[in-house]
């Protein structure tokens, strides 16, 4: 843990953001990006790994299981509950050195001119919304997952 990262301190609970968690287990916390008060791009989610660690390059093998099976799962749950015709990954670090991936949705319809990660945020008809919104989001997606986990151990 750094007490000067955002990541960590969000985990612990020091900074609040929008949403709910939507999965959470010892190697990854997985739930909806914060625009600090601003409308949120609904379907731009973060998968943070949990150990402070700036890059995919230092994740253990078992850190790097539960990141891509979690990016694989919560990727199905947005096209399956928020009709999304493709997910974007991204992982840069560049602003916080601490490992988190943007999962971002592409709705149908979506102009071609905006069609990216974060090209998206430059559409006017962009799926925009409040804490609200987002927390109804969080709450499919993590319906979804649930629903799957109990499936995989029938």
């Amino acid at each position: 843990m750094n007490e000067s990262c955002f990541i960590c301190n969000k985990h612990n609970g020091r900074v609040n953001t929008s949403g709910i968690t939507i999965y959470e287990d010892e190697y990854v916390l997985v739930g909806h990006i914060d625009k600090k008060a601003k409308q949120n791009y609904l379907g731009h989610i973060m998968v943070d790994l949990k150990r402070h660690v700036p890059s995919l390059a230092e994740m253990t093998i078992q850190e790097a299981k539960a990141f891509g099976i979690v990016m694989s799962k919560v990727s199905k749950a947005l096209k399956e509950t928020e009709n999304a015709e493709h997910v974007y990954a991204l992982v840069s670090g560049n602003s916080v050195p601490h490992l988190h991936l943007h999962l971002v949705a592409r709705y149908p319809n979506t102009p071609k001119e905006f069609w990216g990660p974060m090209e998206v945020y430059g559409w006017a008809e962009a799926p925009m919304g409040g804490n609200g919104e987002v927390i109804e989001l969080c709450r499919r997606i993590k319906t979804f997952l649930q629903k799957e986990a109990q499936s995989e151990l029938s």
